[in-house]
C-alpha cells in the first residue's frame, strides 16, 4: 500500500479536528466523514445571496462529497472501485432522492454495501450530507 501522497490532497479541505482524512489498516482504507467543503472553507452546493437567503443543493453537495472521497482515496493509490462500504448521513431524508440519483452516477448494484441515515445536524449549517467509506485493496500477489 502506498503512503499518503499529500500532494494529491491539495484540493481537499483540511480536517476540522485532530483526525486524518484517511487511515490504512492492512488491506483496508478508512475514509473519515467527508463533506462538500472546499479548501477555502466554502461549500459546494451552498449559495448565500446578498439578502442572506441560503440555497442548498443536495445534488451538487453529493457530487462534491464523492469527488472529495475520490481524491482522498487517490492519495493512497486507491479509487472508488475499491470501496466496499458506504455510510451516508443526511440532515433531511427528503433529500434522499437527489442524493440517490447522483450516487447512482458513480455506483451500480455491484458497488459497495450502503447505509443511509438521517441525522439532526452536521458540523456546519450549510451541510446537507456527509459520507464515510471503507475501501479494500487485496494484497498483491508476488
Amino acid at each position: 500500500m502506498n503512503p499518503i501522497d499529500s500532494k494529491l490532497l491539495f484540493d481537499v479541505a483540511k480536517p476540522r479536528g485532530k483526525y486524518p482524512h484517511v487511515k490504512i489498516a492492512g488491506p483496508f482504507i478508512f475514509v473519515s466523514g467527508t463533506s462538500s467543503r472546499r479548501v477555502d472553507n466554502s461549500f459546494e452546493g451552498a449559495i448565500v445571496d446578498e439578502m442572506g437567503t441560503t440555497q442548498l443543493d443536495i445534488r451538487k453537495q453529493t457530487k462534491a462529497v464523492i469527488e472529495n472521497i475520490k481524491a482522498i482515496l487517490g492519495s493512497v493509490g486507491a479509487d472508488l472501485t475499491n470501496i466496499v462500504d458506504v455510510t451516508t448521513f443526511l440532515v433531511n431524508m427528503n433529500d434522499f432522492g437527489g442524493y440517490n440519483d447522483v450516487y447512482g452516477e458513480y455506483f451500480d448494484y455491484n458497488g459497495p454495501a450502503r447505509t443511509t441515515v438521517a441525522v439532526h445536524q452536521l458540523p456546519h449549517p450549510h451541510l446537507l450530507i456527509e459520507i464515510k467509506v471503507t475501501a479494500y485493496i487485496p494484497p498483491s500477489k508476488s
